[in-house]
Formats: structure tokens, sequence, C-alpha cells
């Protein structure tokens, strides 16, 4: 178990069993949220959605996510209990994604199939995802540094947690392919009924693992500052003042920015731009997540300190610069050298993100109280997105 309450536990590192447990508590918020932007869109079109309104259904899950986030860190600061508030996303996360895949239930209710009905219908769904996967996301993330002190350890334990984002987004690749190989899609209801499948299946998966991670994993006893002892409670307008946090901030931001767009786009450049074959905007993907996953592996057994960590990420960074050169000047008569691409912009993703996520877990600003400022970076994050 991780978390115990004395302070000799929080100063050793967690045994390997315990990172996994850790490390498995965000899987069904990944695996949705790779479900969410990569079918949804799909799915509410097909379904007889104008794209406004589904964009108006994508907006109002940003909205209500970055709204949910400032307040989750908030409350998870004044009540605690991380297990608590974990669990609590997960269901919201669970029941109002089967229900945005499910159908428009609003309608059902009123009996009404009006396009402003279901546009409403679906957008309250998608609001109601969004402020679950925040409470789960802030509460799991501002777990690490009350389960230990010790600062390689964190390292473990967010590239344990990122490499678990990799095996999510490969599960739904994988739940994809095999739902769109064995069932038919003769008519708009076929079309449908997959994507509701696959929609069920990544819930499923999703719940197993948080399962494990509320079994494997003990609620935290302590909440450290820097110097071991408990930590007080800090205004919000304290780090508002801080350079620190802008700078911290706005390198959070831009890192996972660049992350996701890759992830998002990337299918779209090699198919319209580069003209590849239509299995490459699977290919190209899933290399980029399984050297995603390879390196968060690999990082795991390095003993980190500060300096290192910032080489670390510089290094990736360089190699994402020169990927993006890459990617620019690529021309269509060498697409192949796409996939040798791909495996750099993997490696370049992991370096960025889990280094970055543990030099904030080891800043001064998160050791004092990571929850509040952690939900702060991600509200940056969304209004961005949006």
């Amino acid at each position: 178990m991780i978390g115990m309450g004395n302070d000799e536990s929080h100063t050793k590192p967690p045994r390997r069993r315990s990172v996994l447990y850790y490390g498995s508590g965000h899987m069904l918020n990944d695996i949705t949220a790779a479900c969410w932007f990569t079918y949804l869109l799909l799915f509410l079109t097909d379904i007889g959605l104008s794209p406004r309104d589904a964009a108006v259904v994508m907006l109002s899950g940003q909205v209500a996510d970055g709204l949910a986030t400032v307040f989750s860190g908030e409350l998870i600061d004044r009540f605690g209990h991380f297990k608590l508030w974990h669990a609590a996303g997960s269901l919201l996360v669970a029941i109002s994604f089967s229900s945005v895949f499910g159908g428009c239930l609003p309608c059902k209710i009123f009996t009404s199939n009006s396009s402003t009905m279901e546009t409403i219908g679906y957008s309250i769904f998608a609001a109601i995802f969004n402020v679950g996967w925040a409470a789960t996301q802030v509460s799991h993330m501002s777990m690490i540094n009350c389960i230990t002190l010790h600062s390689t350890s964190r390292v473990v334990l967010a590239s344990c947690r990122n490499a678990f984002t990799m095996v999510a987004n490969l599960s739904l690749y994988a739940v994809a392919i095999v739902v769109f190989s064995v069932t038919k899609a003769d008519n708009p209801v076929d079309i449908e009924n997959q994507y509701r499948w696959i929609a069920y299946l990544s819930i499923l998966i999703g719940c197993c693992f948080v399962g494990i991670f509320h079994l494997g994993t003990k609620e935290p006893g302590l909440k450290f500052s820097a110097h071991g002892s408990c930590s007080g409670r800090i205004s919000w307008t304290y780090w508002f003042k801080k350079l620190l946090y802008y700078q911290v901030a706005l390198v959070y931001v831009i890192t996972r920015l660049v992350v996701n767009v890759s992830q998002a786009y990337i299918a779209f450049y090699v198919i319209n731009d580069l003209r590849m074959a239509q299995s490459a905007k699977a290919l190209v993907p899933a290399i980029i997540y399984i050297c995603s996953f390879i390196v968060s592996i690999i990082l795991q057994e390095i003993a980190w300190t500060s300096r290192r960590l910032k080489a670390y990420y510089s290094a990736g960074a360089i190699i994402w610069i020169f990927s993006g050169v890459g990617l620019f000047l690529l021309p269509r008569s060498l697409n192949i050298f796409m996939y040798s691409i791909g495996l750099f912009i993997g490696i370049a993703n992991a370096l960025m993100m889990v280094e970055i996520l543990s030099l904030l877990l080891s800043s001064s600003i998160f050791l004092s109280r990571s929850y509040r400022i952690f939900s702060l970076f991600l509200f940056l994050l969304g209004i961005i997105h949006e």
C-alpha cells in the first residue's frame, strides 16, 4: 500500500507494485479522453447534428472542465480525501460518458428530437463528464507529493502515470480495431452502434483500472511542505504575486499544447498533407504512443536531480524542434520517413511530459499546496485549448 500515515514511510521510495497501483488510477480519464477527442465529433455528426452544434457540445465540455478544475482544487484543499474525490469523479465520468454515446436522454424525457433539444441534451452530459474528469485528474495528480517526499520517487510516479496514459491510448486503438472488424456498418444505425460499443468497452476497461487503484492505494495520511512538515493553507492571491508561478505555468502549458496537438492532428497531417495510406493514420500515432510508453518506463529507473530533470526536458524539446522542422520540410515523395519522425516525436513527448510534471512537483509552489496550484495550471490549459 502507498500513502502510509507516518513520516518514515513518506521518505522511503514506494514499492514497484505501489507505483503501478497509483499509475492505474488515471486510466479511465485517459481512455475516455482519447475516445472523446477521437470519435465524439464523428459520432455527433453521424447521428445528425450539424458541425456547429457538435462544436457547441464540445465547447460546453471544455468550459465546464475549466471551471470545475479550479473548484476541484479548492474543494480538495478544504476537505481533503483524495480518493473520495477521485471515486466521485470517476463515477461521474463513467455515467455521463456512457450517456453521451448512449443517446439523448433529455430528448427521450421530453419526447422531442429537435436539433436544439439534442444539442442541449448532449451538452449537459458533456459538461457533467468534464466536471467528473477534472475532479479525478486534480485529485490523482495531487496525491504524488502526499505519497512520498523522495524526489526520485515522484519522478517514478509521474513516469508511471504517463506510461498508463500511453497504454490507455493504445487500448482505445485496439478496442476500435476489434469493434470495426467484428461489427458491420451497413447503415447509419450500425455506425452509431460501433461508436457506442467503443465507448462502453472503454468505460469497462477504465473502471477496472480505477478499481485496482482504489484497492491498492491507501489515502495519503499527511500533506507535507518542502521541509517535511504539514503545510498550511495559502491564499490563492499569494501565488499570483510570484514570478515563479507564471514561469512554471508558461512552460507547462506550452508543453501540454505541443504534446496534445501532436497527438490530435498527426493523423490528419499524414493523410491530408503527406497523402499516405489510410493505415498510416493509425500506425503513426501508434508508433508515437509505443515510443512514449517505452521511454516512460525507462525514465523510472534513473536517479533524478533538479539539474538532470532540466537537462532531459531540454533534450526532449530539442528533439521536438528537429522533428517539427522535419515535418515541415518533409516532401510527399519521402513520406515513408514519417514513421521515423513519429518515433522521435514519441521520445520527445515522453521526455517533456514526464520531466515537466516532475519539475512542477519538485518546485516550491507544489511542495506547499500542490492540488490548488495544479488546478490553476489545468484551468489555464483549458482556456488555451478552447
